[in-house]
């Protein structure tokens, strides 16, 4: 990184950034309280709403969403007549799926090979990180020259909507001239990149019951209807042969016209097996930003241990289809049950339950905040242009954002490159691109106050 004063001190600052990112990533702050106690989010939460408050940061308050998480609001003021950016990111995280496949423990900020291992670093509790990192050398080096608001989400990875009906509630809180979302990331490691879409998605919980209750397969499988198998035939006709997701109804040949995802570099962030063929035709870009996506996330069946010789009365799937800019989510969704009831067999009783929604995004990439962030990734990383992606994962606070201010400019950045492995066992962070960023960030809230 070219020198810079506000690069070194970014640079001197990263010792501490570490340790704070230790103390973040220790809260078990997963937003299911089924599975996690309340007590780690609401102890995130203060954490974060302290850190702004040492910032210097007023108004900082914990703000009980409807979901009944809470966010971390702060602002700090700048120079008068300056113009206002909001920062966001999310304290929640996903659960650490199976603990024992984690090489080190999930809540235990870990250094190997260069990164920084630990649920929650890149996604999204290295955000939080990134935000103090650029507010810090920016006052070091001359004040903040914007107005700053800071909101960290407690509930996104949940996708219960909580900061977004918050937000409704209280248009003023949040409305700034630009928005930055650092909950995306770069396209890979060292390579800047802007995340321009999101596609929406929508959760469905399906169940299918055919029998009073389970019966001997012996006395009565060959004619009894088993709800298992029903359940099986829905679910694979929502795929294609080649395995593209088929809605009766949803379109799914849309095209992407930027930055291409080479298929062998795909194959190896995804980690595919040697044989196994990717899903779904077209390019890969045009698979995981411009079309849609289903995925099973899970079956509610009996397992196989411990497994009876009965047929089965009753079986459940949560579905999860992301859908991309363009679709409406809630039409998407209403197209899903509407296969799904259309492709059930057998006469079989299904019922389906929506348990979360959110819509796609697209940002204005002509906008001059955009070139305020050109310009200050190219100081941040040397000899790079900014590059300009999609994203296949969803924000549904993007839209709101949107809908609630529709002047503002919005921008994604973040620390989910493909080696961060987030939502997976072992995730990481990059401590070279946490530091890159948070100048980036830095120089960019500088350019924009000028422009």
């Amino acid at each position: 990184m070219s020198s810079n004063p506000v690069a070194e001190t970014v640079a001197s600052l990263m010792p501490r950034a570490k340790a704070e990112l230790a103390e973040l990533v220790a809260f078990r702050s997963v937003a299911d309280f089924d599975q996690f106690p309340k007590s780690e989010s609401e102890g995130a939460a203060r954490w974060v709403a302290d850190a702004l408050t040492a910032e210097g940061f007023q108004d900082v308050a914990l703000l009980d969403t409807p979901d009944g998480t809470q966010s971390v609001y702060g602002y700090l003021p700048g120079p008068e007549g300056a113009k206002t950016v909001l920062l966001y990111a999310h304290y929640d995280v996903q659960p650490p799926l199976d603990e024992a496949g984690w090489t080190t423990p999930p809540f235990e900020l870990t250094e190997r090979d260069g990164r920084w291992y630990g649920r929650g670093t890149a996604d999204c509790k290295g955000g939080v990180i990134m935000h103090l990192l650029a507010l810090r050398a920016l006052k070091a080096n001359g004040g903040v020259p914007v107005h700053v608001k800071v909101i960290a989400e407690g509930s996104e990875e949940q996708g219960t909507g909580g900061l977004e009906r918050y937000a409704e509630e209280h248009p003023e809180l949040l409305a700034a001239d630009t928005i930055v979302i650092g909950d995306a990331g770069n396209f890979r490691v060292g390579l800047p990149t802007v995340t321009t879409t999101l596609r929406g998605m929508t959760l469905l919980r399906v169940q299918v019951d055919t029998l009073a209750g389970n019966l001997h397969s012996g006395q009565f499988g060959g004619a009894a209807p088993d709800a298992l198998a029903a359940l099986i035939r829905v679910l694979d006709s929502l795929r294609a042969e080649d395995g593209s997701t088929t809605v009766d109804g949803l379109p799914a040949d849309a095209a992407w016209d930027g930055l291409q995802y080479d298929e062998e570099q795909f194959r190896a962030d995804a980690k595919v097996l040697d044989g196994v063929g990717l899903i779904g035709s077209g390019t890969v870009a045009d698979r995981i930003w411009a079309r849609p996506a289903v995925t099973v996330l899970g079956i509610d069946c009996p397992p196989v241990v411990g497994a009876t010789p009965s047929v089965q009365a009753s079986a459940r799937a949560l579905i999860s289809l992301r859908v991309p800019p363009g679709t409406d989510a809630a039409e998407a969704t209403k197209l899903l049950q509407a296969h799904i009831e259309a492709h059930t067999p057998w006469g079989a009783r299904v019922t389906t339950e929506q348990i979360g929604q959110g819509q796609a995004f697209r940002a204005d990439a002509a906008s001059p905040a955009y070139q305020a962030m050109a310009d200050a990734m190219a100081v941040a990383y040397p000899g790079q242009e900014m590059q300009y992606a999609g994203q296949g994962g969803s924000i549904p606070l993007c839209n709101t954002l949107a809908s609630l201010y529709p002047q503002a400019e919005i921008l994604l950045i973040g620390l989910s490159e493909p080696e961060a492995q987030i939502h997976a066992v072992n995730e990481s962070v990059s401590p070279e691109e946490l530091e890159r960023l948070s100048v980036a960030e830095a120089l960019f809230l500088r350019n924009y106050a000028a422009s």
